[in-house]
């Protein structure tokens, strides 16, 4: 069996094993290094070849022999290969990044680009933008004549990418901008990928500004490399369906609902069908506030207990493929919605307000359920992907969910 894998410095967010798992039966796994082991990691050549993430995409080109016409057009390396005794670098992101350009309707074409960051990929993306026809393309780095200090100055740009690591998993909620100082923008890439949202396209989605994240991409760009790893063709039809697969065992499920509709039972049931963790916020929040739900209520008041709460769910939500089982009220604080939508599907859970129980649950008993109801099921319809009923029968309710899902992502 050949050897692959991708080396980095933090690789806690990657797919990419998964995605090599699926194109061939090679072993693939994930290396950290510092950068000053990078060089020694390289020549020592124990692989028969990896893919290369930032920061070392430009690291690794002075330790090759050969470089690919493209990897020496761009000056961007994340592939490399052991060949006849020489180490061979490619560049596959070119081919990923044309493909997530051609796949998901945007279009450069006589458009104004910015592209965010200046590293590796920023070089490749700009490369592919100008290729297909760009009217502009202005890299925005921290330091370099246009910046963060002068984005005034490219307001009227109509096409977006970012190729910085703003927002990418674990540091998910922050944006490298704010698409309010864009009103051209037509389009927006993010070619981060866990969270499936950053919340630079989740401002986008709030602005019906079409969007797209980097898992296509990545897909697209590790078919290429496996091609060079391996010396053979793969088709390209295998690249919509890894993504497919792929965002179905990464998308969570989270689900809402009013206190007592069965949001514990039922994840838990759904959890185990599927074969998924089950994490639930009211279970964490003791442990973050040192007493009891109930007794937080009493001795610091509901706003504590909502404070928490969204610390919690900040949590969660970067998550990966978990069913996630929220508090009832977490529809009253709008900036939990971002942190649902980042990496979940949103399902409502739906039942009957007569059948729902008070026992343990304080807002129940001090306002009613019906006033509960009357403030927040418009908002689990407004939150929510999904509304399923819960009949009561735990098995069957987590059976329509999971049918409901997972014929949604088939479409």
């Amino acid at each position: 069996m050949k050897h692959f894998g991708l080396l980095g410095r933090k690789l806690g967010h990657s797919f990419s094993p998964q995605i090599h798992q699926l194109l061939s039966d090679y072993d693939y796994r994930l290396y950290e290094k510092e950068p000053e082991e990078v060089e020694k990691f390289v020549k020592r050549g124990k692989l028969d070849g990896f893919n290369v993430t930032i920061p070392y995409k430009e690291t690794v080109i002075p330790f090759c022999d050969v470089l690919s016409e493209t990897a020496q057009k761009i000056g961007s390396v994340n592939t490399i290969v052991y060949r006849g005794g020489k180490i061979e670098g490619h560049n596959t992101d070119y081919a990923g990044f044309a493909y997530l350009l051609k796949k998901t309707g945007v279009h450069p074409a006589g458009k104004k680009a910015i592209v965010l960051g200046s590293g590796g990929s920023s070089k490749t993306a700009s490369a592919v933008l100008r290729d297909m026809g760009a009217k502009s393309v202005t890299v925005i780095s921290r330091t370099g004549e246009n910046n963060y200090q002068n984005l005034n100055l490219h307001a009227d740009a109509q096409l977006i990418i970012n190729t910085t690591p703003v927002g990418m998993y674990p540091n998910c909620g922050a944006a490298p901008i704010s698409l309010a100082d864009f009103p051209a923008c037509e389009g927006v890439v993010d070619i981060i990928y866990n969270p499936a949202k950053t919340r630079l396209l989740l401002d986008a989605q709030e602005r019906q500004i079409p969007f797209v994240n980097g898992l296509p991409m990545l897909v697209a760009q590790a078919k290429k490399a496996a091609e060079i790893f391996l010396d053979r063709p793969i088709d390209d039809g295998v690249i919509p369906e890894i993504v497919r697969k792929i965002e179905s065992q990464t998308k969570n499920i989270a689900i809402i609902g009013m206190p007592g509709c069965g949001k514990t039972s039922v994840g838990k049931a759904l959890a185990k069908k599927l074969g998924r963790t089950f994490v639930e916020t009211d279970d964490l929040i003791p442990q973050r506030a040192g007493k009891s739900i109930p007794d937080l209520f009493r001795e610091d008041g509901e706003e504590a207990f909502r404070r928490i709460e969204t610390e919690v769910l900040s949590d969660c939500a970067k998550q990966s493929g978990v069913v996630l089982a929220t508090g009832g009220g977490v529809v009253t604080r709008p900036e939990n919605l971002p942190l649902l939508r980042q990496n979940s599907v949103i399902v409502f859970l739906r039942r009957d307000l007569q059948a729902l129980p008070l026992d343990g649950r304080p807002l129940s008993q001090k306002y009613g359920v019906q006033q509960l109801a009357k403030e927040r099921l418009p908002l689990y319809r407004a939150w929510c992907d999904w509304e399923i009923e819960s009949t009561g029968v735990i098995e069957g309710t987590a059976e329509r969910i999971a049918k409901t899902v997972f014929s949604e992502e088939r479409t």
